[in-house]
């Protein structure tokens, strides 16, 4: 096993060797295989947002075959989908990548004043009948429901690694919990993106039991007032870079002890992507998750495209 590989590990022995042995699959898969970093395709977005937005201008990925093929040329760490697509083509896909099943999501036809309230539409048994290497959940920190999504998150984190499964959890804030902290300028979804809210949401996840956390790129904004902490209490943690905020982001994840990777977000120009990336990586992250900027792009475009990001983390470009 590579020594990269058995040094991350080692941060999660309070796990079960089944876990581990799926984080070593996740980990040893793919063209990053082996070096400690991980990029991994998610296709939940028809789910959140809708088909047509998701997949309108690529429209062969209405075909769940074709994603599965994507993330075999593209030598991606591992895919993420809910069931549905996962029962669709698995079964013509067998061990042939790790497989992350989404528990939960929300959808974008009920979308309230608060944040989204998502639903859980799958087992932890039907993700392991599926044949998955780990769950995979979202977390709304600063939602008004809260309480009964972390519940959630904690019952069925435990049943997958009673299972052997790995767990992944997407950690978004949202919501108005945020508006009641916000101090300065700093409104609405900007206080989303805030570094100090983000580290906060990435700490959340590790206290779940997250094996891997999954957050957004932080922006430089420091907006919660916390009256238990200093005015400066960021004066001595630098961050005016995007790879200095992804060094504290990663810190508040048991100081770097779990695998935290960062989004895409919405497609965007293959320069802004590149650096984003660069910056993460240099930042000490873990690696990414790229689902829009790879499915929105024809299969020409996209695998050369993916390649460009892999060469960032696997310190070849």
């Amino acid at each position: 096993m590579p020594d990269r590989v058995r040094e991350i590990l080692d941060y999660y022995r309070g796990d079960n060797l089944a876990v581990l042995g799926k984080l070593a699959m996740i980990l040893n898969h793919g063209i990053l295989g082996g070096t400690g970093r991980i990029m991994i395709l998610p296709v939940d977005q028809d789910m959140e947002h809708g088909p047509a937005p998701t997949f309108g201008p690529n429209p062969v990925m209405f075909d769940p075959h074709a994603i599965f093929e994507l993330a075999l040329k593209a030598g991606f760490s591992a895919v993420a989908m809910p069931k549905g697509a996962l029962q669709a083509a698995a079964g013509d896909f067998p061990g042939a990548i790790p497989m992350i099943c989404k528990l939960n999501s929300s959808t974008y036809l009920n979308k309230s004043g608060d944040a989204p309230t998502p639903a859980v539409y799958c087992s932890v048994e039907e993700a392991l009948q599926i044949g998955s290497a780990a769950i995979g959940y979202t977390i709304y920190p600063g939602s008004a429901n809260f309480t009964q999504t972390y519940e959630n998150a904690q019952a069925l984190v435990e049943t997958a690694k009673r299972y052997g499964l790995a767990a992944v959890i997407w950690s978004y804030p949202r919501g108005s919990g945020l508006g009641l902290h916000k101090k300065g300028q700093a409104e609405g979804k900007k206080a989303n993106d805030a570094l100090d809210v983000v580290g906060y949401a990435a700490r959340i996840a590790a206290q779940l039991g997250a094996d891997i956390i999954k957050v957004k790129p932080p922006t430089e904004l420091i907006v919660l007032d916390n009256s238990l902490e200093p005015e400066d209490m960021f004066a001595a943690i630098p961050h005016e870079t995007l790879a200095e905020r992804v060094a504290y982001v990663v810190q508040c994840a048991f100081d770097g002890h779990r695998i935290v990777i960062f989004s895409g977000g919405a497609k965007k120009g293959a320069e802004g992507m590149l650096e984003t990336n660069r910056q993460i990586h240099k930042g000490g992250g873990f690696g990414t998750i790229q689902g829009r900027n790879s499915i929105q792009r024809p299969e020409s475009e996209a695998v050369p495209f993916i390649g460009k990001i892999m060469d960032i983390y696997a310190d070849k470009e």
